[in-house]
């Protein structure tokens, strides 16, 4: 499989942040980079790659308190989320105050993304989907070749993300998860925001909010 990552739980709330690369070209990604930029770095240099971009699902304060940080010491573009989350980017030093995190660096997102955007890393395309619910502006990554989603809050092994913050909707999140996610196919292995890997088979045979829902 020529792209390739590593999860690395960020922060006390553990936070899945992934490093995502191309095998040829050593290029890499980090998304959702919520704190601990230094070892992030130290990481992708003990895997012998080169940081190119940072990709954001969302702009909560655990996925994106560490990317303006990253984003200026690194010289790295901040690729997403979508325009729906400009309010949690906006609020990020009071997220950070609120939930006891370094104080997060404010950023405007070199691209917003949109449904069926592409973004790039090395030889490597992976299709971006919006999938809003728990943020108005929440998108996931998804690369078809490597049967892999990247869907930060959206969905978890067992469990949906939340949606009683500012912005956030059961129903919509519902629809995301069945119209934007299962498409993608039961083989589909997705990598959480927090938590264990599984795949959208497993959920939709055995996850109690979207057992047996079709889009």
């Amino acid at each position: 499989m020529p792209l390739h990552y590593r999860t690395l739980p960020v922060t006390a709330f553990q936070q899945n942040c992934s490093l995502v690369w191309c095998d040829v070209t050593k290029e890499a990604a980090v998304i959702d980079p919520g704190g601990e930029v230094a070892r992030l770095v130290a990481a992708a240099d003990s895997l012998g790659l080169t940081l190119k971009a940072i990709w954001l699902t969302h702009a909560h304060i655990d996925h994106a308190g560490g990317a303006g940080q990253l984003a200026r010491e690194q010289g790295l573009p901040i690729i997403g989320p979508h325009t729906g989350d400009q309010f949690w980017i906006t609020s990020l030093p009071q997220q950070s105050a609120m939930f006891g995190f370094p104080p997060a660096e404010m950023f405007t997102p070199t691209r917003w993304l949109e449904d069926g955007d592409e973004v790039q890393i090395g030889h490597e395309s992976l299709t971006v989907r919006h999938c809003p619910g728990h943020t108005p502006g929440h998108v996931v990554f998804h690369s078809a070749s490597a049967k892999r989603c990247f869907v930060g809050d959206v969905l978890f092994a067992g469990s949906i993300g939340r949606t009683d913050f500012p912005g956030g909707d059961h129903a919509t999140l519902i629809r995301s998860i069945t119209e934007r996610l299962w498409p993608m196919g039961d083989d589909t292995v997705f990598i959480p925001g927090h938590g264990p890997e599984s795949h959208f088979g497993e959920e939709r045979r055995s996850n109690p909010f979207v057992r047996g829902r079709w889009g």
